[in-house]
């Protein structure tokens, strides 16, 4: 499964999720965002038990704001449509996986 990438038109679907979802707030010019992208397309393709998505926090300033995104990435971690946790800044696959799995 691929990282869905998320707008303020389609967020609603990552809250009707029954599966626990991994949101990456990211910037295309973002250094450690660049480095976090590989690692969550490998885990999107090898882990269907979770989604995987991402929010451009400059085409999407709103959403950033709603979730209080003062530093990229960031990653959120919703369950039955409400955050559970967050991490801040580029991780490896294993630290991602875990975020997700607590």
């Amino acid at each position: 499964m691929a990282v869905k990438h998320v707008t303020q038109s389609n967020f609603h679907e990552l809250l009707n999720e029954s599966r626990p979802v991994l949101v990456d707030f990211y910037a295309t010019w973002c250094g450690p965002c660049k480095m976090l992208s590989p690692v969550l397309d490998r885990l999107a393709s090898e882990h269907g038990e979770y989604v995987f998505a991402k929010v451009n926090v400059d085409e999407e300033g709103a959403l950033a704001e709603q979730f209080g995104v003062a530093s990229i990435p960031t990653l959120v971690v919703l369950k039955d449509g409400k955050e559970v946790r967050r991490a801040l800044g580029a991780m490896p696959a294993a630290r991602v996986l875990s975020l997700v799995e607590e």
